[in-house]
């Protein structure tokens, strides 16, 4: 004989456990109290089974209960994906992305990833460039969601994350401990003046390592060993790494990551629900 369980009795079985008390669960599914312990009720009688221990001062799973919710994420996940895939809108067409270089990893292929399991009709086009470029493009219609590394963001920008900026080197380098201090950037890099303002105020004599407009050669430079940069902590370049922390180079500022998102566009829902995966995605 087969036995049915009962998504809503295992959400409620899951917040129960999540918040500690029926009550936290009730707040949390916006439900009466009664209406979770009838739930609970139900799906412990379903299956002849105790799966919350009552006692004490609060409400703590059973290894029955800590085994079954450990299904039951699984089956609420499965759950609310099928729904949210069969009722949601029909896209197609083309949105654009933009991404500075320093955080192509590990988000870009996670978003792009995601969004085109969803919506497989919808072609993204990606553009990674400096900070100033995309919010020029941005401006300008061009590109329908950003993400940016500026101080002071638009009132229409919304910061997602916050990230470290960072001293990077060769592996296993000393470039870091020579003096004057050999430091590469790209000149429309935004980092670049908060690196070199760190170094002045440190009193730490400094000279470029190379002259250059692109991100790669700085980082080809980096890690020959010629010199050190600046990227933020989530960077995932090659052949370099972080300098070690008895440097003794100056601590770098936390960078405010935010999210630009066309509004009043053709493109505007689409848009919209590439945003919502982006910031998913660095939240």
């Amino acid at each position: 004989m087969y036995r049915n369980l009962d998504i809503a009795t295992l959400r409620s079985l899951l917040a129960v456990i999540d918040t500690g008390g029926v009550t936290k669960a009730a707040n949390r599914l916006h439900l009466t109290q009664s209406a979770v312990s009838m739930q609970i009720k139900r799906l412990e009688d379903a299956l002849d089974l105790t799966l919350l221990n009552r006692g004490g001062r609060g409400v703590t799973p059973t290894s029955e209960g800590e085994q079954l919710a450990t299904y039951a994420r699984k089956m609420v996940m499965l759950n609310d994906t099928a729904v949210e895939r069969m009722v949601a809108p029909y896209f197609e067409g083309e949105v654009s992305l933009g991404l500075p270089c320093d955080l192509i990893y590990p988000h870009a292929p996670t978003v792009l990833r995601r969004f085109d399991n969803d919506f497989p009709r919808v072609h993204v086009r990606f553009v990674s460039s400096y900070t100033s470029s995309l919010l020029a493009d941005f401006r300008a219609g061009k590109l329908d969601v950003i993400v940016t590394t500026e101080d002071h963001p638009d009132p229409d920008a919304e910061t997602i994350n916050e990230m470290p900026l960072q001293w990077y080197g060769a592996i296993g380098g000393r470039a870091y401990a020579e003096r004057p201090l050999r430091f590469a950037s790209a000149s429309h890099c935004s980092f670049r003046p908060i690196s070199i303002r760190a170094l002045d105020e440190a009193g730490i004599a400094w000279e470029n390592g190379v002259v250059t407009e692109n991100d790669d050669a700085a980082l080809a430079a980096a890690s020959a060993d010629l010199c050190v940069t600046t990227l933020l902590g989530c960077g995932d370049a090659v052949q370099i790494e972080p300098v070690p922390a008895g440097a003794k180079l100056p601590v770098l500022p936390q960078i405010s990551c935010n999210l630009y998102c066309a509004q009043d566009t053709q493109n505007a829902s689409l848009a919209k629900e590439l945003a919502r995966y982006v910031k998913n995605a660095f939240s």
